[in-house]
């Protein structure tokens, strides 16, 4: 078994801040918004895979069911009062 089998994958979130359009993107309009967790289950049973969307500190940001027909459903939860 790998070291890392079990460890979520750990992706940097970007926000970018420039209106034009075209296929270049400059490094000083790409903003870090921090860093984020991604972690994939299966449910076998229905055919959709369920993707958990973490901070840093495994705090549960977004969750995204996607079924194998193509349709995908996301909840984005906002902690803020």
């Amino acid at each position: 078994m790998e070291k890392n089998q079990f460890e979520d994958i750990v992706m940097k979130d970007f926000n970018m801040t420039s209106s034009k359009s075209g296929n270049l993107i400059k490094a000083k309009d790409v903003k870090l918004n921090g860093y984020s967790k991604i972690t994939v289950e299966d449910d076998e049973n229905e055919d959709v895979k369920i993707y958990l969307k973490k901070d840093i500190n495994d705090v549960v940001k977004e969750i995204k069911f996607v079924c194998s027909c193509g349709q995908t459903k996301t909840v984005i939860l906002d902690y803020n009062e």
